[in-house]
């Protein structure tokens, strides 16, 4: 277990000024982000591989991380996109049969600083209270350099996340054999997952950059367009909001997850607004109101759409979460559109909410004469 390895003090220090002491793990040094926290008890290395948590330090609230590993499967990008990362206590001796290495040594080698042995509870309500705040992981000594510390994590902001993340190359293309239908992922800091959910639904997928255009879709000519997740505040992406609003002139069908959803709402005419503490787990209920029925879902969000502004006329709220009410989903029937906040691909259900892959290739299929 990993309190035998209590060998270098490592400190988080808060933008409100108070010090939380522990041990580091991964690298040594000084990181800055925006403090977040996420409640699954498993899927580490997909919060570690999350292109969504770039300028984040991430803590995770279940009490022992690292028990299988990590392991060659299930990275959800090529690297960690994490500032930072808080456990309570981690495991050195994990125990699976895909284990090729210990969370420790994947910090390492991703080049991460990450703290231990924090009161993970204390802090989780702190941030329930007072809202997500930014902090620095170091292991220096903060004391000594506490004021100039102070004045870094009040200013920091995570700025254009989404060209960091972003592949940045037009067209990199994913065909297996009989597809019947080719996407257009737009990849905002998409999750493999996604692409592995759209090639199991019989998808030809093309991964798109995030400022590709009208003119690169019209000369792609594909029959649907993916809308990913991504990090940072939606507001921030004028020109992707730009040509969305382009993307639905062209009348192919589209699907919008997290930052897609969001993205797909300010193009309509909604507004965001920053959560206090944000979605970040593997059990948020979602109620799917043309169904009357509810899910579990996978979420990492700390924007949502503001539901009254969502015009009735253009776009209807599909879905709700069940412990604030928040935008879950819409559906947008004249132009052959429908996003969701959640993550169907990430399986929380296991497999419930499939059906909305379903009816994305259902309207490839049916093209533009098919109806939500």
């Amino acid at each position: 277990m990993s309190y035998f390895k209590k060998d270098k003090r490592a400190y988080l220090l808060l933008a409100d000024g108070s010090v939380y002491q522990g041990y580091h793990f991964g690298c040594e040094g000084t990181t800055i982000g925006e403090i977040v926290f996420t409640t699954g008890m498993t899927g580490y290395q997909e919060v570690l591989t999350d292109p969504s948590y770039c300028g984040q330090i991430v803590m995770q609230t279940y009490p022992l991380i690292g028990n299988y590993g990590i392991n060659n499967s299930d990275m959800e990008s090529s690297k960690s996109w994490v500032n930072g990362y808080i456990v309570r206590e981690w495991c050195e001796a994990p125990s699976n049969f895909r284990e090729a290495g210990t969370i420790d040594a994947f910090l390492k080698s991703q080049g991460k600083v990450g703290i231990w042995d924090v009161d993970t509870r204390q802090l989780t309500r702190k941030i329930r209270r007072q809202g997500t705040m930014n902090g620095a992981i170091t292991t220096e000594d903060v004391f000594a350099h506490k004021d100039a510390l102070l004045e870094k994590i009040r200013s920091y902001k995570i700025v254009n996340p989404v060209p960091k993340v972003s592949v940045s190359k037009l067209g990199w293309f994913y065909e297996r054999e009989n597809r019947a239908n080719h996407v257009a992922l737009m990849d905002f800091g998409y999750k493999h997952n996604i692409l592995e959910k759209l090639l199991q639904f019989g998808c030809n997928v093309t991964v798109m950059p995030w400022n590709s255009t009208m003119e690169d879709i019209r000369e792609l000519n594909p029959d649907g367009i993916m809308l990913s997740n991504g990090p940072g505040d939606p507001t921030d992406n004028i020109q992707v909001i730009d040509n969305i609003k382009r993307f639905i002139d062209y009348g192919k069908p589209i699907f919008g997850i997290c930052l897609g959803h969001q993205l797909m709402a300010l193009a309509n005419g909604a507004k965001t607004e920053k959560m206090p503490f944000g979605h970040r787990g593997l059990n948020q209920p979602v109620k799917d109101l043309t169904q009357d029925r509810v899910y579990i879902t996978s979420q990492n969000h700390g924007y949502a759409v503001v539901n009254n502004t969502v015009d009735p006329s253009v776009g209807q709220i599909t879905h709700i979460n069940m412990n604030d009410g928040t935008c879950e989903g819409i559906a947008y029937p004249d132009i052959h559109a429908f996003t969701v906040q959640f993550h169907p691909e990430a399986s929380a259900g296991p497999n419930d909410t499939r059906y909305l892959f379903e009816k994305f290739t259902d309207l490839m299929e049916r093209g533009q004469e098919g109806c939500l």
